[in-house]
């Protein structure tokens, strides 16, 4: 993030290289990202003092202990405790997940492995009451749709022979 360049903004999309995915001397994964409406506007409205999208007040790149002290301020000023910069694409991915992205979608956006997206959800995610609902509400639109109707009709001469079988089970006496 401290290299990016602005040639690496579109207008629409910024292109990355992640670091964190090197191995071996090959590059990391090149990750193109659509912007949010929110970053295109700040980047749209930024002023272009260097060639890199984050630099100092003076065009300079970010040293990373100098990135590290300002955000550590940002953070304070803000009322956020605890939020180190590298807890962000974590954080993307629970976020994304709970916006209903599913894993592929997930790690074409971060740019993680499926395994360490995976491992990052079963960690972080929060089971929320507001998921639940929200599965639930999923779970019923399903139950509504023709197909589900379909499948729990009981009016066919199968299905009929199926329920008339189950009533009979139900309706006997258990075993002693």
């Amino acid at each position: 993030m401290l290299r990016l360049a602005w040639s690496n903004y579109s207008g629409t999309h910024i292109t990355l290289r992640q670091g964190k995915t090197a191995r071996n001397g090959k590059p990391g994964r090149e990750v193109r990202i659509k912007c949010t409406n929110a970053l295109k506007s700040a980047l749209d409205k930024a002023e272009r003092r260097s060639t890199l999208i984050l630099s100092t007040k003076t065009g300079l790149a970010f040293k990373k202990r100098y990135f590290a002290r300002q955000w550590k301020e940002t953070c304070k000023a803000a009322g956020i405790d605890g939020l180190n910069f590298h807890d962000l694409r974590g954080t993307a991915v629970t976020m994304l997940f709970q916006a209903g992205c599913n894993l592929g979608e997930i790690v074409a956006v971060t740019g993680h492995s499926l395994r360490r997206a995976q491992e990052i959800l079963d960690k972080y995610l929060a089971r929320t009451s507001t998921m639940a609902d929200s599965a639930m509400a999923k779970y019923e639109n399903v139950l509504e749709t023709d197909f589900a109707k379909r499948a729990a009709n009981h009016d066919t001469p199968e299905a009929g022979k199926y329920w008339r079988a189950r009533e009979d089970s139900n309706s006997r006496p258990p075993d002693s």
